[in-house]
C-alpha cells in the first residue's frame, strides 16, 4: 500500500526535568469531527494503532470516571493491553485522562510507567490543532516509554487520524 504524504507533521518536545513530553499536530479538519475521532471508540479503532497493529476497544465510556479498555493486535495476533481512566472532560475542548498498560481484564501493569494526558483541542484558521502534553511521574517513566518506540508510534497513529479525516 502506498503510503500517503502528511500535510502536516507531529512536533514532539522533551521536558526532561519537568517530565513531560509535549506534542502538537495540525489537521485542516472542524474541531467537532476531529473530537469524534478522539473520542468514540469506533473511530478511534480506525486509526490509533501504528500499522501494522490494530485496535481493537472492549470497552469504552468516555465521561470523567469513565474507562477506555483496549489492545493494540500486531500482525501476528499479539495483544498489548491497555486502559484509559477518563478524569476531566470539556467537551469539544479538552480532556484528561491516565493511561498504563493492563491485561485483558483491566488489571494495571504496575511495572510499566503511567501516561497523564491532557489533549486539548485548539481551533486555528484552517482546522485544529491537538495539543497533547503527557506528564509521567518520573524522568525514568518518560525515558522508557520513550525507549519503548513511543514518538515513532504516537506519529504514526497521527498520521493515520489524518488520512481518516481526509477521507
Amino acid at each position: 500500500m502506498k503510503q500517503a504524504i502528511m500535510k502536516h507533521e507531529a512536533k514532539f518536545t522533551k521536558d526532561l526535568p519537568g517530565n513531560k513530553l509535549h506534542v502538537s499536530r495540525a489537521y485542516d479538519a472542524p474541531i467537532e469531527k476531529v473530537w469524534r475521532a478522539w473520542t468514540q471508540n469506533d473511530i478511534l479503532d480506525q486509526w490509533w494503532a501504528p500499522r501494522p497493529f490494530k485496535a481493537e476497544t472492549k470497552s469504552m465510556e468516555f465521561r470523567p470516571g469513565g474507562l477506555w479498555h483496549y489492545c493494540m493486535v500486531g500482525p501476528n495476533g499479539e495483544r498489548h493491553w491497555c486502559r484509559v481512566a477518563f478524569e476531566a472532560v470539556v467537551p469539544g475542548k479538552s480532556f484528561t485522562a491516565t493511561s498504563g498498560f493492563c491485561d485483558e481484564h483491566g488489571t494495571p501493569n504496575n511495572t510499566l510507567p503511567l501516561m497523564h494526558w491532557h489533549t486539548r483541542f485548539l481551533p486555528t484558521a484552517t482546522g485544529t490543532t491537538i495539543d497533547v502534553t503527557i506528564t509521567f511521574d518520573k524522568e525514568a517513566d518518560l525515558q522508557a516509554i520513550v525507549q519503548m518506540g513511543f514518538e515513532g508510534g504516537f506519529t504514526m497513529g497521527l498520521n493515520n487520524l489524518e488520512e481518516w479525516l481526509d477521507a
